[in-house]
């Protein structure tokens, strides 16, 4: 708080001794305003999630300007900070191998996007929807760009370690999370050709109808590639092609410590797009890829789900709002808050899951229904006022020294979670024509339960002499 402060000098002006006794009064008066006053802390209980965070009934958000008096001081400075709470990125002059002969300026865009996206406060909450597709696609550009001058699609072993170890030392530099590679399980391997036999843009070329690859990959459509997909059997196609394999589930012949079917094509997979980022601008490639990671991650539910033992107790034998069963779901659905953000596809699965182990363990009422509980409360709550569903579709944590950071919530709506109809979800399919999304509030819904919608959910840090921290604009 004292750095949000110009520092000012004054020097007394030249008097008799009743003027400076003067000074020295009024001086001493001055003290009243800075009397600490004593805080009441009122203690409340809650008896249900959707009391805890009353949403307000105007529709329309404002910027708000929070002085720097009231910002928050974490009060626990030996444990991790919660989730969205305002932390300062540094930056610094990387200090690189020397050893990999790459210009990196060339695709410094590339990188400052993969820097923000796996931004250090950030990268473990946006981690399975925004840093790692985003990180796994650098390394497809970077290891096309590689070959470039050459005919080689991947690198050498020791040199994929060197120029591994600068990628990570230039993203730390630019305020990345320095862990980002145990977080989205990449390695300097991901960089060589692994166990697929072929990694030479000639004899590729001979294997691979590469017309009909680039046909279909070097415009992706965001909204039919993930159910009605193009890009990515041909992908499979040419890596199936190129390990000179049949695709099959068998590994019972395969010898213990040698690289499996599927590690075979999972190399030769990487080749591919290596191949690819090679013909395609940065841009493209970027683009393409990462929405061939969306179509990934949108399929599975990425929280860790205890057993619920205690809300199957609850809420085992109830038909109707139960304090007990409501306290004990929302107590769980508060621990899965602190997870992740995810997207709005990620919370019907989630929701899904979880209730089908309800449902397992003999919850056969729709408590999600009697406890108010919504898609968003799925998702981490930012600041725990109002939960943030991410889109399907791909998107980017944003920052600069005068706008911070920033990501769009898709879906902050008061829509119901989907109770399952059985305890299995093998069969659900967010692309199946008979699938049926929850309704959108009615007009009416909407007045009645002060039903808001936002679209920007905004951090924002300001450098400089005369801004402290923050602006936050829901």
């Amino acid at each position: 708080m004292m750095d949000c402060f110009h520092t000012v000098s004054y020097s007394y002006p030249n008097g008799n001794m009743c003027h400076r006794l003067l000074l020295f009064v009024i001086w001493i008066s001055s003290f009243h305003d800075g009397v600490a006053l004593p805080t009441v802390v009122k203690h409340h209980l809650v008896s249900s999630m959707r009391e805890q965070a009353q949403s307000p009934s105007s529709v329309v958000f404002d910027p708000i300007e929070i002085s720097p008096a009231v910002i928050p001081q974490y009060p626990y400075p030996n444990e991790s900070l919660p989730p969205m709470y305002p932390t300062f990125p540094t930056r610094y002059d990387p200090v690189l191998t020397g050893r990999c002969p790459v210009n990196f300026s060339v695709i410094s865009n590339a990188m400052d996007k993969t820097a923000s996206d796996c931004s250090q406060p950030m990268a473990a909450l946006v981690g399975n929807v925004i840093c790692c597709p985003q990180l796994s696609s650098l390394l497809h550009i970077f290891q096309g760009f590689y070959g470039l001058t050459s005919d080689r699609l991947v690198l050498q072993e020791a040199v994929a370690n060197d120029c591994f170890s600068d990628i990570i030392s230039i993203l730390a530099s630019r305020g990345a999370n320095q862990t980002i590679p145990s977080l989205c399980s990449v390695k300097s391997s991901n960089l060589t050709g692994g166990s697929c036999p072929v990694t030479d843009v000639v004899t590729f070329e001979k294997l691979v109808n590469v017309s009909k690859l680039l046909d279909a990959c070097d415009t992706v459509d965001p909204l039919k590639e993930c159910c009605r997909p193009i890009c990515q059997p041909a992908i499979m196609e040419a890596a199936l092609q190129i390990s000179g394999r049949q695709f099959t589930t068998d590994t019972s012949s395969n010898v213990a410590g040698q690289p499996t079917h599927i590690d075979s094509i999972n190399d030769c997979k990487r080749v591919v797009y290596s191949y690819i980022s090679r013909k395609l601008s940065s841009d493209a490639a970027n683009t393409a890829f990462r929405i061939l990671s969306s179509c990934k991650v949108n399929k599975v539910c990425p929280l860790d789900f205890e057993q619920p033992s205690e809300v199957i107790k609850d809420c085992r034998n109830v038909a109707a709002p139960s304090p007990s069963c409501c306290s004990s779901l929302n107590s769980y659905i508060a621990g899965i808050q602190k997870q992740m953000l995810i997207t709005n596809k990620q919370a019907i699965i989630c929701a899904t899951m979880f209730g089908s182990m309800l449902r397992k363990g003999g919850v056969m009422t729709n408590v999600y229904e009697l406890c108010d509980v919504d898609l968003k409360d799925f998702s981490i709550q930012a600041y725990g006022q109002q939960g943030c569903l991410l889109r399907s579709l791909p998107s980017d944590v944003v920052f600069d020294n005068s706008t911070g950071f920033s990501f769009t919530c898709d879906l902050t709506d008061n829509i119901a979670a989907p109770w399952p109809s059985s305890s299995s979800i093998s069969t659900l399919s967010l692309c199946a024509p008979e699938m049926s999304l929850p309704a959108l509030p009615t007009s009416e819904t909407r007045r009645n339960s002060g039903y808001i919608i936002f679209h920007l959910l905004r951090v924002e840090w300001h450098y400089g002499e005369d801004r402290c921290p923050a602006d936050l604009l829901y």
